[in-house]
Parts: structure tokens; C-alpha cells; sequence
């Protein structure tokens, strides 16, 4: 019998930065006491046959010359510094990202994973939440999502010799996987589930090849450092969510400007929701209606008054972390139907969250090289095993780095409408801290942002000439 962490899940998926503590192809949670001896001893049987079956090459043949035994003894050294090797990496990633290995099944909670909801656990039932059609139907979803991760081996980006984004790419590749989301529900819809048998269809197959690692792929990693030079993206260099949605904003710009319309790689107008100021002043980033409209009516050279719309929310939610008054509401922005996740991650470890339950975010996590992928248009057969995972990783919302951004995706007016109202609605349940506002005009963002400081008054002045608390200073929130 398997334990928790050997579940299988319909995916060919082939192994991963956490194959010394996971067993590809599972679900990972915390084993218990009489399952934890044998999870593990099979997990490190599976590890190390490969790991080791280097020694069986040399322990045919007992006699051996000299030549031979340091052969010998060249290749019990690599094995050895092999397994030191991936399991200091693990140890770095595990410090680096906080990873948390309790399992889903403490939990008893509903999970929302990009706008749907999975109930894990029916009133009065004794099976275990890990074991039942919810949970299972969580992971499909969840393992459908495209992963994009690094990769080694692509052509030098630019007049640079990086073959490679390894150690400095991870908020590229989260950023990749936010808008491939956005692809495939614009060209799916949100219940797709990615294809389980061969030939695989079109559309999926091109939504891959536009992230491909050649300059000739639209979103690939060379392209997004070309269009983000003005903010500093370069090859071996980190960037963070703010300069990362500006760079796709460039990108997208540009691919208008030498495209028509119906031919867009990106069917869609890419809008950054920022403050009056783009964040100069600080306060809650404004999504404004008119400026969505008019974007979009650009977007298709005034051929449609409606353009779907990929809405992009930079954030900066505290200092060194996120201020706890801001999990509920980043919580919920999952359970928006137009919900794409969030940028987000530790500090310098960028991941894709994908879907919270309480307290805890389910990510996608890029820190992974694989070898590069040429997936052609043409090609229905292609393996397509690296760019789905189906080991569940997650992390506490309160260890998340407070620099991030959160995604939307609105096909039509009516679902741009209703984001609005739930938009409106969780920044009214926000007690004055908003992770952003809605308005249908930048003069009636003015308008109200001036009453709101001649309505405080000479109170506000005096308040001005008080020392400010540890607290309000932690409280003040400011757009990167």
C-alpha cells in the first residue's frame, strides 16, 4: 500500500530539484508515523540505484591494472560528489524558498486554485481529504497548468554567452507561465486539462512553441530581454515584478506595432494597473475603466470596441514582508474568475502561485533545468512532459516576499464587469488598505483623492507633526 506521498498522478513527469524527498509523479504531503519508513525506504531505493549504478560498470571484473583501478575510483568519486551535489541543492532550495512539507490532509479546508474552488472535505465523511474526488480533481487541474522552467542549452541570448537563465531567470519563467495561463484561457476556457493522449492539439502546441527559447518564439526568454532593456533587464540579472509587467507591456506594444490584429501572438492588450502617478506617490494602484476601454479600442486599431484584456497588479506589501493585513484579500483574489495567480516567491526565488488554501500557496516553482525544447507548430507528438508538474509544493502566505504582482484575465465586457464588482467589493472589505481600487475615469481618481485630504483637515497637519509609531510606519504602503 502507498503511502501519501506515493499517490500517482497522470502525468510524465520526469523527476525534479525535490527527487530526494519526493517521489516524482506524487503528491507530497507529510507521511505518518507507520508510513514514514516506507515512503522514505523506497524513495531512496529509487535514488540511489540510479545514483550508484555507476559502481556496477566496475564490479564485474575482479582483477584490473592499474589504468583500470583509478578508473575505478574516478567513478565511485563522481557518484559520491553526484549525490553531495543534489543534496546541497536541495538544502539551498529548501532555505531559499521556505519550502513546507505538511501535508494538504491537516487541513480540511475548501482550495482555490485560479478561480475554482475544490472542496476537499464533505461534512460528516471519514475519508481523507487527500483521498477524495475533490483532491484529486485539484491535482488534475493543478498538474494541466503550464510549468516553465530553466533551461540550458539555447542559442546565446543577444551578444552574450548565455546559453542558460540557471540561478537569475526564475522571474522570467513565473512571468512566462502567468501568460501562457492567459493563453489557454483565452483559446480553452478554464476547464481545460492538458491532453493525456497523442496527437496533442493545435492550439496547446503553439501556446508551447510561442515560450520557446529562440529568438524566432514570440515570449521567449530572448525577447523579453530585449523589450525590457529600459528597465534594466539583461541576461544574468535579477528583476522584480514591477520592471517584469513593464517588460511585457513593451513586448506586447511592439508586437502590435508589426502585426495586424488578427495575427497577434498575444490576442490580447496587456494593461499595468499603477497609481495616478505610476507609483511615484505611493497608494493603492487604480484600475481605471476608461484608460481599460481605450487601451483595448488601440489594440485593435478601432476595428472592435471590446478587446480581451490581461490586467497586471505590481504591489509592494510591506517592508521585509508581507503586512498581515493583506493575506485575507490576497487570498481571495483567487477565488476571481478571471484569476491568473500571483508573481511571487521568496526574496531572489521568484515562483508562480497558483492556488491557496488558508493560510498556504500552492506554487509552479521554475528553479528546475531542464534541457532546452524545440517544440515545433507542426509537431502533435512532441514531449511536452517537461512543461507540466504534478508535485504539489507550497509555501505560507506570510513567508511570501511583499514585491509581487497578481494577474487577470477578462475576456469580454461582462467578465471584465463582473471583475470590477468584486474588485469593488474587496476593496471595501479592505478597512482602508485597499490592494487596489476601481474607477471609471483618472479625474474621478483625482477628485476623490482630493476630498480625502480636504476632508482630514487641519488634522492631518498636526497628525503630520507627530511621531510616527513602528507600526504606522510598517502600515504605509507604497507601489514599487
Amino acid at each position: 500500500m502507498k503511502s501519501s506521498c506515493e499517490q500517482p498522478v497522470s502525468s510524465n513527469y520526469k523527476g525534479s530539484i525535490d527527487s530526494l524527498d519526493r517521489v516524482p509523479g506524487s503528491i507530497c504531503s507529510e507521511p505518518g508515523p507507520s508510513e514514514s519508513k516506507l515512503s522514505r525506504t523506497s524513495l531512496w531505493s529509487g535514488f540511489l540505484v540510479p545514483a550508484f549504478s555507476i559502481f556496477e560498470t566496475y564490479s564485474e571484473s575482479k582483477g584490473c591494472e592499474k589504468k583500470e583501478c583509478s578508473t575505478r575510483s574516478y567513478g565511485w568519486t563522481a557518484a559520491v560528489k553526484r549525490v553531495m551535489n543534489i543534496s546541497s541543492m536541495r538544502r539551498i532550495h529548501e532555505r531559499v524558498l521556505g519550502l513546507n512539507k505538511t501535508g494538504i490532509a491537516s487541513s480540511t479546508s475548501d482550495i482555490w486554485l485560479l478561480g475554482v474552488c475544490y472542496k476537499i472535505y464533505q461534512e460528516g465523511s471519514s475519508v481523507d481529504p487527500v483521498h477524495t474526488d475533490g483532491f484529486f480533481a485539484f491535482v488534475e487541474d493543478f498538474s494541466s497548468r503550464i510549468l516553465m522552467t530553466y533551461r540550458k542549452g539555447f542559442a546565446a541570448i543577444g551578444d552574450s554567452r548565455y546559453t542558460s537563465d540557471v540561478n537569475w531567470g526564475c522571474m522570467l519563467r513565473s512571468s512566462q507561465m502567468l501568460v501562457a495561463q492567459a493563453l489557454l484561457l483565452h483559446r480553452f476556457g478554464r476547464s481545460w486539462k492538458k491532453p493525456l493522449h497523442k496527437p496533442l492539439d493545435q492550439d496547446y502546441i503553439e501556446i508551447l512553441h510561442l515560450f520557446g527559447d529562440s529568438e524566432s518564439s514570440a515570449f521567449s526568454i530572448h525577447n523579453l530581454l530585449q523589450a525590457g532593456q529600459a528597465y534594466a533587464l539583461a541576461p544574468g540579472s535579477w528583476v522584480g515584478p514591477y520592471a517584469m509587467c513593464r517588460t511585457w507591456e513593451s513586448l506586447a506594444r511592439c508586437k502590435v506595432e508589426e502585426t495586424e490584429p488578427e495575427n497577434q501572438s498575444l490576442p490580447m492588450v496587456i494593461y499595468v494597473v499603477s497609481t495616478d502617478e505610476d507609483g511615484e506617490r505611493g497608494g493603492a494602484p487604480v484600475v481605471c475603466v476608461e484608460d481599460v476601454f481605450r487601451s483595448g479600442f488601440e489594440f485593435s486599431r478601432g476595428q472592435v470596441n471590446w478587446t480581451p484584456v490581461l490586467l497586471l497588479v505590481p504591489l509592494v506589501l510591506g517592508l521585509d514582508k508581507v503586512n498581515p493585513r493583506y493575506i485575507p484579500l490576497l487570498g481571495s483574489t483567487f477565488t476571481f474568475p478571471q484569476s491568473l495567480g500571483i508573481l511571487g516567491g521568496r526574496p531572489g526565488a521568484s515562483t508562480y502561485i497558483v492556488g491557496v488554501q488558508d493560510d498556504k500557496a500552492f506554487y509552479l516553482d521554475p528553479h528546475e533545468v531542464h534541457p532546452v525544447v524545440d517544440i515545433r507548430r507542426d509537431n502533435m507528438d512532441a514531449d511536452t512532459s517537461s512543461y507540466h508538474c504534478n508535485i504539489l509544493r507550497h509555501i505560507s502566505l506570510y513567508s511570501i516576499d511583499p514585491s509581487l504582482a497578481i494577474g487577470f484575465y477578462c475576456r469580454n465586457k461582462g467578465d471584465f464587469d463582473d471583475f470590477c464588482l468584486r474588485a469593488s467589493k474587496l476593496a471595501d472589505q479592505s478597512n482602508g488598505a485597499p490592494l487596489f481600487t476601481v474607477t471609471e475615469t483618472r479625474n474621478s481618481a483625482r477628485s476623490a483623492s482630493q476630498q480625502d485630504t480636504l476632508s482630514d483637515g487641519d488634522g492631518a497637519n498636526k497628525e503630520d507633526d507627530l511621531p510616527k509609531t513602528a507600526t504606522q510606519e510598517e502600515d504605509e504602503w507604497q507601489l514599487l
